[in-house]
């Protein structure tokens, strides 16, 4: 039986277009960390590198070293946090993309440890060679309370969804505990209408906030 994520982690993934808590348990990633405008030409090179690997495991079975424990699962989407460095802040109403810090990431399943990474990714340089792939790390991630949402249309009309969510905490008790946050993709952007992208987004907050 294929395990997929939209279907059996829908509260982590598919959320409604209104605000709500969530607690995110621990989860394992390869990560890649770069600074830039997710709009110019290099950002793709970085997806392009996160899926490489990413697919290596998923088709691991059929290599005449398959991982431990492996079971069939469909590819986790690709997620990124988005930290503002102080060059980045707004100015006259405007984020400077060019200066945004950001952590990319995608979820791997719980067969994957520490151990296998420097074989695996040995072997996506081999099928298909990126620099890039020297720079991804193998992390464990424990999010933990958080608010999240689902967010349609353009990224640049996030501000409004965040405007939302922060209304919620202070309605709730919970208070935003940094700048940072989370979007997870749920659409192909090369595919798809900007008015029908579908991205979940989502940050850490504090309980009890005064």
């Amino acid at each position: 039986m294929k395990r997929e994520w939209r279907k059996l982690e829908k509260h982590l993934y598919l959320p409604k277009e209104k605000p709500q808590f969530i607690e995110v348990p621990e989860f394992n990633f390869f990560v890649i960390r770069g600074r830039g405008n997710p709009n110019d030409d290099f950002f793709a090179e970085y997806v392009s590198a996160l899926y490489a690997v990413s697919y290596a495991v998923r088709m691991s079975y059929k290599t005449d070293n398959p991982l431990p424990n492996y079971y069939n699962y469909t590819v986790y989407p690709l997620e990124g946090v988005w930290s503002l460095t102080e060059e980045a802040q707004l100015i006259e109403g405007k984020l400077d993309k060019s200066k945004l810090v950001f952590d990319l990431m995608i979820r791997q399943p719980d067969f994957v440890t520490e151990i296998f990474v420097p074989d695996i990714i040995a072997r996506t340089k081999k099928k298909k060679p990126n620099p890039l792939l020297d720079k991804i790390e193998f992390k464990t991630i424990t999010e933990g309370d958080c608010v999240q949402m689902l967010h349609k249309g353009s990224y640049d009309n996030e501000p409004a969804s965040f405007a939302v969510m922060e209304k919620y905490c202070a309605e709730n008790g919970l208070k935003r505990s940094s700048k940072d946050h989370r979007e997870i993709y749920l659409s192909d952007p090369r595919k798809t209408e900007t008015d029908k992208l579908k991205t979940v987004l989502r940050f850490q907050v504090d309980k009890n906030a005064e």
